[in-house]
C-alpha cells in the first residue's frame, strides 16, 4: 500500500512546541485518541472492527451519510489492497478523507479586488469578531493594509471588542455609537477606497438562522455593500463553531441560500471539538460543481492562531498520525 503524503512544509515548524500542527493535533486529540486505541498494530480487520469504526466516526460528527461514503472507500482499498492489519486501515482512512477533504482546501484570493471587501456573518457566539481581529494580523501578514467596520451594531460589547482587536492590529476601525450595520459598513468601504486599503473586513450582528427578520436584514447589508462598490462584497464568509457539530451543516444551507456563502471559518478546534464535521461539510457539497470551501480554521484565542485550511494537516492532526 501506498504511504499516506507526506505533510507539506510551511512557515511553521511543525516539531516545535506550540507549533501550529501541535495545537491542531491537541485540539482534535479527543477523535484522534479513539482512533489511535481501535486501529493498532496487529488487530484483524473484520466486521466487528468496522462497526466500531464507524461509530467513532459517527460520534466524531462525521455524519452518518459521510461515513458511508468514507467506509465504502476504506472497504474498497481494503479489497483492493488485500490488507489485513488494521494499523493499515488507518492509512486507508487517512486516504479517504483525504479525497474527500482536499476539494473544501481552496486559499482565500483577495488580490482580485482592491479594495477587498469580505463580509463576515454568522450565528451567535459562533466567534466572527474575534475571527476578524485574527484574520486581520494575517492579512497584514501578508503585507495588506485592513480596514474593519463595526457592523454588528446591535451589541455594543461587540463595537468595543472590535475596537480592542483594532488597536491590538493597529487597524483603523469604523464604528458609529448608533446606527444600522449597512451604513457603518457603507462608511468603511468608502473610507478604503479613498485611503486605498488593500482588504476591508465587515462584522455583522449573530443572528439564528430562525429569525427570518434578522436575515432579511443582512440580506440588506450586502445589498448595501454592492451600491457602495459594485460587485462587492468579494467574500462572504460564514464563520461555524467546531463544537456545534451537524448544527453547522443548516447553519452552512440557511446562510448560503440568504447570501451566497463563498467561504468557511471553523473556529474552536481547540479542546472539546470532535472535528468531523469538516467531513460531513465536504460529503455536503459532494458532486457540486463549487463546493463552498473552508478558507481557515481556528485553534485558540491568539492572534496566530488562524490559519488556512490545509487538507492535509487537518488529516494528520483528526486521525493521530505523525506530521
Amino acid at each position: 500500500m501506498l504511504g499516506f503524503p507526506k505533510k507539506s512544509a510551511s512557515d511553521n515548524d511543525s516539531s516545535a512546541k506550540g507549533g501550529w500542527f501541535s495545537r491542531l493535533t491537541q485540539g482534535l486529540k479527543r477523535t484522534g485518541n479513539q482512533l489511535t486505541d481501535l486501529l493498532i498494530p496487529g488487530a484483524r480487520i473484520d466486521d466487528e472492527l468496522y462497526e466500531e469504526l464507524e461509530t467513532i466516526l459517527i460520534t466524531s460528527d462525521v455524519g452518518m451519510d459521510a461515513t458511508r461514503l468514507l467506509l465504502a472507500d476504506v472497504r474498497r482499498q481494503v479489497k483492493e489492497q488485500h490488507l489485513s492489519d488494521a494499523a493499515q486501515l488507518k492509512q486507508a482512512l487517512a486516504h479517504s478523507l483525504l479525497k474527500l477533504l482536499k476539494p473544501l482546501a481552496v486559499p482565500l484570493d483577495t488580490g482580485t479586488h482592491t479594495p477587498f471587501i469580505i463580509m463576515l456573518t454568522g450565528v451567535n457566539g459562533a466567534g466572527k469578531t474575534t475571527s476578524i481581529g485574527k484574520l486581520a494580523k494575517y492579512f497584514q501578514g501578508q503585507g495588506k493594509s485592513v480596514l474593519l467596520a463595526a457592523g454588528d451594531t446591535f451589541r455594543a460589547a461587540a463595537r468595543e471588542q472590535l475596537m480592542e482587536w483594532g488597536a491590538r492590529n493597529d487597524v483603523t476601525v469604523i464604528a458609529q455609537q448608533s446606527g444600522d450595520a449597512a451604513a457603518v459598513i457603507f462608511d468603511a468601504v468608502h473610507a478604503a477606497q479613498a485611503r486605498k486599503i488593500d482588504v476591508v473586513l465587515a462584522d455583522t450582528a449573530g443572528r439564528l438562522t430562525t429569525q427570518a427578520h434578522l436575515m432579511e436584514e443582512i440580506k440588506k447589508v450586502k445589498r448595501v455593500i454592492d451600491k457602495a462598490l459594485p460587485g462587492a462584497p468579494h467574500e462572504v464568509l460564514l464563520v461555524l463553531d467546531a463544537n456545534t457539530g451537524q448544527n453547522a451543516l443548516s447553519q452552512t444551507k440557511a446562510f448560503d441560500e440568504a447570501l451566497g456563502v463563498t467561504g468557511l471559518i471553523l473556529t474552536k478546534l481547540d479542546g472539546t471539538a470532535k472535528g468531523g464535521v469538516i467531513a460531513a461539510i465536504a460529503h455536503a457539497g459532494h458532486g457540486r460543481a463549487h463546493p463552498i470551501p473552508v478558507r481557515f480554521i481556528g485553534v485558540g484565542e491568539g492572534l496566530d492562531d488562524l490559519r488556512p485550511f490545509v487538507a492535509e494537516d487537518f488529516v494528520h492532526a483528526l486521525l493521530g498520525l505523525d506530521a
